[in-house]
């Protein structure tokens, strides 16, 4: 029998809701997209583009990655 409470729900609800958000903007981007775990809002998309070099403290909490979907090479 599995046990599942609302405080684990809502943390599979906000992981999914930040895959599909990192998903949707890898898209258009040439750099790739982390999903992080964050104390404070659960877990979140962020753009690799946005640092110039990831911090560790922010690499340690990469939960899941979709690479860039553009590129510039042709």
């Amino acid at each position: 029998m599995q046990i599942t409470t609302n405080t684990a729900m809502n943390d599979h609800a906000n992981y999914l809701a930040a895959v599909a958000c990192a998903e949707r903007r890898a898209l258009h981007s040439f750099f790739d997209q982390h999903v992080i775990e964050d104390d404070n809002d659960g877990f979140i998309a962020i753009d690799e583009g946005d640092y110039d070099a990831l911090p560790m403290g922010i690499i340690d909490r990469v939960v899941h990655t979709v690479p860039g979907g553009m590129s510039d090479e042709f």
